[in-house]
């Protein structure tokens, strides 16, 4: 393998680190937007829908341009997008469960032993 082809792969995998960022973190925007207490339950759906739509859509046609026929770019832009899945998922837990404890759920009591 000739360098060029690895700085390829490289770009290739860091390109998919930026398309798995902007799409895990327009996931995690889109659900704080839709939970806020000013927006219509309505809405709430229509930005979900067009988030998807967005997100889905940039993704795609970067995966498309990125991998150009080749299955090497193609492979490596998914291991970036992977790896950008797995910080994303690290950084957006929430505090309870950082701590080990299960977050009650709404309407659950949270006074009662945890086994």
């Amino acid at each position: 393998m000739q360098m060029h082809d690895m700085a390829a792969l490289l770009l290739a995998g860091l390109a998919g680190g930026a398309l798995g960022g902007f799409f895990f973190g327009g996931l995690w925007w889109t659900v704080r937007q839709a939970m806020s207490p000013g927006l219509a339950p309505g809405r709430a759906a229509l930005w979900q829908l067009g988030s998807l739509l967005l997100r889905m859509g940039v993704t795609l046609l970067g995966f498309h341009a990125i991998g150009a026929g080749h299955w090497e770019r193609l492979a490596a832009c998914l291991a970036g997008f992977t790896v950008a899945r797995c910080v994303a998922t690290r950084m957006t837990r929430t505090t309870s469960r950082q701590a080990g404890r299960r977050a009650p759920a709404p309407g659950e009591s949270s006074h009662a032993p945890q086994p």
